[in-house]
């Protein structure tokens, strides 16, 4: 397939989706991501290059969405082999600023805060990370969105629920034009769930990180209660339980573990912190 465009600029991802449409694209499709992207990703775009005529999949590193002694520095970079992977699936445009085209003045003025809901589970640990993370998805929903009678779809991954549940809450308020549409969690053969930072593991370490999954499935067969589901992950050797619980996914309040609730985990395994969850 051919290569995708690559804009640095705000002006030439607005004048490239701008051209697409006015050539007949009928809707558009975004992806958001930091890059260092993996079969999980490519997946989330499949979906978008399948129902939408114009894929965009944005390339940022976020430095808002990073907090101290976070991996902000040595986050992986590599544009080059993303646009690669993304040609391989028909995405049309990648859309990769810097931060100085994202944040002219260094710290924007208006950013969006995300309330009480980001200050639980991740953002306990990140304080701040939430904030950061809907004030740039406000910012790509505001540049690519196309002209009122386009269809604009945006696509975020289920293995993100918090921030999934947050981008939604942020599109009712501001009454952003645009469908947000969840993609199933992505996994590796042993149930990893996909992520940019599993190439931080060891072999060794990625064999303690199913601990998550195995952990996760066996709490919704109802084969463990929450408290020995946390004492299963807490004992796995290099893993350092951050929080398991279960929630209402349209709240994101604790409830007891029963059909229809979500179980988040959060662990770090090694220097890595990963994320997974499963309804139950």
């Amino acid at each position: 397939m051919a290569e995708p465009v690559v804009c640095t600029t705000v002006e030439q991802v607005r004048e490239e989706i701008g051209a697409r449409v006015g050539r007949g694209a009928r809707s558009v499709g975004l992806l958001p991501t930091m890059g260092a992207l993996h079969h999980g990703h490519l997946e989330i775009a499949r979906r978008a290059r399948a129902e939408n005529d114009l894929t965009v999949v944005s390339v940022f590193v976020n430095p808002l969405q990073f907090g101290p002694g976070e991996d902000f520095e040595s986050y992986p970079r590599q544009l080059e082999q993303d646009v690669a992977l993304l040609a391989e699936v028909g995405v049309d445009l990648v859309f990769a600023p810097d931060a100085a085209q994202m944040y002219p003045d260094g710290t924007p003025v208006v950013t969006v805060t995300s309330g009480a809901a980001g200050t639980l589970l991740e953002g306990a640990t990140r304080p701040g990370h939430f904030d950061g993370v809907l004030t740039v998805v406000n910012k790509l929903f505001t540049i690519v969105a196309p002209g009122p009678l386009t269809p604009f779809r945006a696509y975020f991954g289920e293995k993100d629920a918090q921030q999934l549940l947050l981008v939604q809450r942020m599109v009712r308020d501001f009454d952003h034009r645009v469908e947000i549409r969840p993609v199933p969690i992505v996994r590796s053969g042993q149930g990893l769930a996909l992520s940019s930072r599993n190439q931080y593991l060891s072999e060794g370490q990625a064999r303690h990180a199913l601990v998550l999954h195995r952990t996760l499935s066996a709490l919704a067969a109802g084969g463990l209660t929450l408290e020995q589901a946390r004492r299963q992950v807490a004992a796995e050797p290099e893993v350092r339980l951050d929080y398991l619980v279960t929630v209402d996914p349209r709240t994101l309040g604790f409830v007891d573990p029963a059909p229809g609730a979500l179980a988040l985990v959060a662990a770090w395994v090694g220097p890595t912190r990963l994320i997974d969850n499963m309804r139950i």
